[in-house]
């Protein structure tokens, strides 16, 4: 039997976030995880019980996401840059702003990769289906996004997170 809706947000909710605030960055990553529980929420009806439902959500957040940097790109808002928040759940702190400026000016593919395998823990065939290639380009994308990582912000990543 489905568990209810209410348990797969309790359940997921914190991943979708964090997926969603490594692709979009924390200010647009809250709009983006409502909007992945609306559609999902829709969705889950017919969602067969056998499916993973954390790649299913994270395959909605991705598209979600994919439709925040569409609209922002077509309606430009003139801001300042807007400050770190403090320490939160998925939001890098004080000391991981520097991370946090390497990991935004990662190419997108490579960004996105790194998020949905080390944030969210899906598998390179469940990253490829989101990204639309093959297993060897998910796998290629989020090695080349540590790769980058790594030279320019020596020490966040630790030789565990290849695996």
């Amino acid at each position: 039997m489905k568990q209810p809706f209410e348990s797969v947000v309790a359940q997921h909710g914190a991943t979708v976030l964090r997926v969603c605030r490594v692709v979009l960055g924390p200010h647009d990553a809250d709009d983006a995880w409502s909007e992945t529980f609306l559609a999902a929420m829709r969705a889950y009806p017919d969602l067969p019980e056998t499916a993973n439902v954390e790649a299913w959500l994270v395959t909605i957040a991705h598209r979600k996401a994919i439709d925040v940097l569409r609209a922002a790109k077509r309606n430009p808002l003139p801001v300042d840059e807007v400050p770190e928040p403090q320490a939160g759940q998925g939001v890098p702190d004080v000391e991981a702003a520097g991370l946090w400026s390497v990991v935004k000016e990662l190419p997108s593919k490579q960004r996105q990769a790194i998020a949905y395998r080390y944030v969210a823990g899906l598998a390179y065939a469940e990253i490829a289906e989101i990204l639309g290639g093959t297993v060897a380009a998910a796998r290629r994308a989020a090695a080349d996004g540590l790769k980058n990582l790594r030279k320019h912000y020596p020490g966040a990543i630790t030789k565990g997170a290849s695996s």
